[in-house]
């Protein structure tokens, strides 16, 4: 006969783990131009959720959170946004990245010649111009990113565009007639031990002048025409916003980059990483493992 004990006792208890987390969704795709003069806005960075040092939007610091050891818990890398590639459309989005209920939301495209506002994301993308005056930054998302900035108004010759939104600060707007919007910088944790930057939003381009420069944590640079200054790819495994393109010749913004997941915890426990996933521990230091997550989806456990 089974005895039934009071309280807790004889109940096996489901051992736990703590994890800190970076979760880092994919950048947006910087805007083209309009097969003349004006330039693309820049892409916005993806959302960023972190435990450790600092977290995306100016939030609060997020909680690690209490798993099951043993249970297979979601991972998703986010990838980067495409660049505009055609007139009159927006870079593309990127894409979410996801641990276990954490969601970073997808980085925001930046807007083309007479396309109007561009597109909203973890962080959002920058403007360009059109035909009406210019094309608003569009915002980020609370606690993960901030808004892109604006083109310049009224029309100048240069057609420059605004930078997209950072993970730490808004992207630059168009500040004068040959200037592009800067993208917004990034956020700096040591989830790895050292100091590393993500979530930089992309430059805006500009026809002739000065382009808007990526902001740190892998924002691409903008594009300026008539030159060898192409719009560059946000850098990948950062969440970077990608370029917006310059004026004449260059018909295409540069891609966003892709997204990241670290996760921290007690150097005890050793993790799984599942099939369909990229990714590696590093060996134990100051009382911890990390496990660096670059693409796929797929699940984690520990033991």
């Amino acid at each position: 006969m089974l005895n039934v004990i009071a309280g807790n006792m004889g109940i096996p208890t489901i051992p736990t783990i703590t994890v800190d987390y970076l979760v880092v969704a994919g950048g947006g795709g910087g805007g083209r131009n309009d097969d003349g003069a004006a330039g693309g806005g820049g892409g916005g960075a993806g959302g960023l959720r972190c435990t450790v040092t600092a977290t995306g939007g100016g939030g609060s610091l997020e909680s690690a959170v209490v798993l099951d050891i043993g249970t297979n818990y979601t991972v998703t890398i986010g990838g980067g946004g495409a660049g505009a590639t055609t007139l009159n459309t927006t870079g593309s989005q990127g894409v979410d990245s996801i641990f276990n209920t954490i969601t970073s939301t997808k980085g925001g495209g930046g807007s083309s010649w007479n396309l109007g506002t561009a597109t909203t994301g973890g962080s959002g993308g920058g403007g360009s111009l059109g035909t009406t005056g210019a094309g608003a930054g569009a915002a980020g998302t609370a606690n993960e990113g901030f808004a892109g900035g604006n083109g310049l108004a009224p029309i100048a010759a240069n057609y420059p565009a605004g930078g997209g939104g950072g993970a730490g600060v808004a992207g630059g707007s168009a500040s004068s007639s040959s200037n592009g919007g800067n993208g917004g910088n990034g956020v700096a944790t040591s989830i790895t031990g050292s100091s590393v930057t993500y979530g930089g939003g992309g430059g805006g381009g500009v026809n002739s002048g000065t382009k808007g420069t990526g902001g740190t944590g892998g924002g691409g640079d903008g594009g300026v025409s008539g030159s060898s200054l192409s719009p560059t790819n946000g850098t990948a495994n950062s969440g970077g916003g990608g370029g917006g393109a310059g004026g004449t010749g260059q018909n295409a913004g540069a891609n966003g980059g892709s997204g990241v997941v670290i996760l921290r915890y007690v150097d005890t426990k050793t993790i799984t990483i599942g099939a369909g996933l990229t990714g590696t521990e590093s060996a134990a230091s100051g009382g911890y493992k990390r496990a660096t997550i670059t693409a796929g989806t797929g699940n984690v456990s520990w033991a």
